[in-house]
Parts: C-alpha cells; structure tokens; sequence
C-alpha cells in the first residue's frame, strides 16, 4: 500500500535527543573526554565572567560548538547557528533541549571572543592530555617539531607603507580598486598590512609566492602522535627554531635525556647546541646543501635517530588536519594572539578525533 505524503504538525513532541544518537557514534566517546577537561577548567570559566549580571552563555556550550565546527568544516558562526537550529546531533553535542532557543550569531562571537582572550584554547589542550587514561597513550621521552604557515585574514592590497606614501586609490575606485604592485620594493620593515599589523610578509621557500602570514607551530609526541603543544608566532626566518625551543623547555633538563625530531629547517647551529643544552637529543635532519651540517656521528650513528627521523613526518597529518578540516589554512581572526588561540583549539579538536580510536585500541 502507498503511504501518503500529505504532513500534519503534532502539538507535543516527545523526542529524546540521547535515543536519537546511536550507542557507536564517535562524538559519544569525543563528547565524554571533551566534558571530563571542561569540568577541570570551571574555575578559568568563572574567573571570566561577572558574579553579576544576567547569566550568559554558558562556557562549556561554546566550546563544544566551537568543536564541532572544527569537526564538520562548518565556514562561518551563522552556519554553525543554522546547523544548531536544524541538526539533533549538533544540538545533543553541544547540550542544547529540543525547545531550546539557538544563540544570535552575533551573541555567539562576542562570548567566543570572551574565550579567545582568556587563553582558554591552550589550557583545554592541556585538560585533554592531562586525563589519567590518555597520559597513558603517550610518550614522555621522544617529541617531534615542525611549523607551518597560516596565512592570514588581510589582502596584500593593505600592504602599504608604514610613512604613509604609496599611490592611494582614487575615492570612486570602489572598495575593490585596482593596484598595481609592479617596480615596487616592499619589505616588513617599510610596509605593514592596514587590515592586521600582526601579520608579516612571508615566503615558505625558494621561488614560492610571499604572503601575509603567521606561523602555527607544534609539539608532538611520537608514540601516539598527539599534539602537546601549539602555539603560533609572528613569520619570520627564526620563529621555528624560537618557538620549538619555548615549547620544549618545559619538558627538558631531565636525568634520562629526551629527543626531539626536525627538519633540516632546524639544522643551525645555535639551535642544537641550545638543545643539547637543556639535555635533550636533536634527532635533526642533517642539511648539507652546500654547508656543514650541525649534526655530526655522535646522532647519526644511534638506531633511535633513523626512528625519530620517521616518525617526525607524521606531524604532517595534523597540520594536514588543522588546515584543511578545521579550516586554519587562512584564519578568519586577526592578531598573533587571537589567532594563536584559535590555532591551539584546532590542535585540541585534531587530539579528540583520535582519542577514541585510541583509547579503544589500548584496552
């Protein structure tokens, strides 16, 4: 017999959001960590917000929307509204009621940017690898480095001279004027971008094009390959190398020495002796195009220098993830700090699509 496909509202609804979900989806398990490191950070939470005043927007909500953003390439916070308004996954995730109202889009990023200044991107990283039975998973002893570029949230046509000089166009040229760059010598320390100051004129390598730019930068272990630590600097030519030093420290000057995996992009001099230093072996690629490199036989010649030299390769796939799913490739925030915040979260989400698999396989 045919159905029929005439519809007809119903006055009560008695949906169960938790029966909606089936028992094996993965943001099951994703949601269980993510709410195990929220609950760690409630005091950060309230040393944010006023004692009084009309309650917000609960803390915990945003971040679990911000994730799945992340999660499902969701472009901009409308979207994300108009997926919370439509979608029972999006709204049980997050913790929002059938009936529940969805926040204005506008509400939403004012109380993200709440977040964002906090620091809280860094520290919910850390609450996700801080969990007893994810510690475990992990490597305390052999890490690996690497940086990449983020471009950032500015046209080169707002690349202008810092004096003020340059050939503005003329005012009924449109918000979109034609600009001619050809003959002109432009540079970080002449020009600055209008739009974002923070953001530096870059070129990845040899004859690539140069962009207005930031560099993500991240710490992984090997063992997992998890991200411990992200953080985002200005682009410059010794952003990687500072950077993996300030990421490092904390986990260096120890009895038993640890390693830490690199590219040749690593391989000055400075860098290694500042490593061996703080007691930890630069499993560094060797860069002898056309000079000596800084890793001799005393790194090579050891088993453990040809693993870290594999391994390392593997924080591709989370920068590959950040970029490309989380959306970081061109960031939609402007600033190094804000920026970087944002940088670490998506690092935090690359860490909890993992998590489960990997947690299901250790036990």
């Amino acid at each position: 017999m045919r159905g029929s496909d005439e519809g007809s509202g119903r006055l009560f609804s008695y949906v169960d959001l938790e029966a909606r979900v089936r028992r094996d989806h993965p943001l099951r398990a994703i949601r269980e960590i993510a709410n195990t490191a929220l609950a760690t950070l409630a005091p950060d939470f309230s040393e944010l917000y006023s004692k009084t005043g009309r309650p917000s927007v609960a803390p915990e909500r945003l971040l679990r929307a911000m994730l799945l953003q992340a999660f499902y390439s969701v472009r901009s916070e409308r979207q994300l509204m108009e997926r919370l308004d439509t979608d029972l996954l999006f709204r049980w995730f997050v913790g929002l009621g059938i009936d529940d109202p969805v926040w204005d889009a506008t509400v939403f990023s004012k109380n993200r940017d709440r977040l964002l200044d906090g620091a809280i991107a860094a520290k919910f990283l850390a609450a996700v690898l801080a969990q007893p039975r994810v510690k475990r998973l992990m490597s305390s002893d052999h890490f690996s480095v690497d940086g990449t570029l983020i471009e950032a949230w500015a046209s080169m046509k707002s690349f202008k001279p810092k004096d003020g000089s340059g050939n503005e166009p003329p005012p009924d040229a449109g918000r979109n004027a034609e600009v001619d760059f050809k003959g002109e010598k432009r540079s970080n320390e002449t020009h600055a971008s209008t739009t974002d100051p923070e953001a530096r004129l870059y070129r990845k390598g040899a004859g690539m094009e140069a962009k207005l730019a930031f560099l993500g930068h991240a710490l992984m272990e090997n063992r997992a390959g998890l991200i411990v630590n992200a953080c985002l600097t200005p682009a410059d030519g010794h952003g990687e190398r500072n950077a993996a030093l300030a990421m490092i420290a904390p986990l260096a000057n120890r009895p038993v020495g640890i390693t830490l995996g690199a590219d040749k992009g690593y391989d000055a001099r400075v860098f290694i002796n500042e490593l061996r230093a703080m007691n930890v072996r630069p499993h560094v690629t060797q860069n002898t195009n056309g000079r000596r490199s800084a890793i001799d036989g005393r790194t090579t010649r050891h088993p453990g220098y040809v693993v870290s030299q594999r391994i390392r390769k593997r924080i591709e796939e989370a920068f590959g993830w950040i970029k490309t799913v989380a959306g970081q490739r061109k960031t939609k925030f402007r600033g190094v700090e804000r920026v970087g915040c944002s940088f670490a979260f998506a690092a935090a989400a690359y860490n909890l699509v993992r998590l489960p698999r990997l947690l299901a396989g250790s036990s």
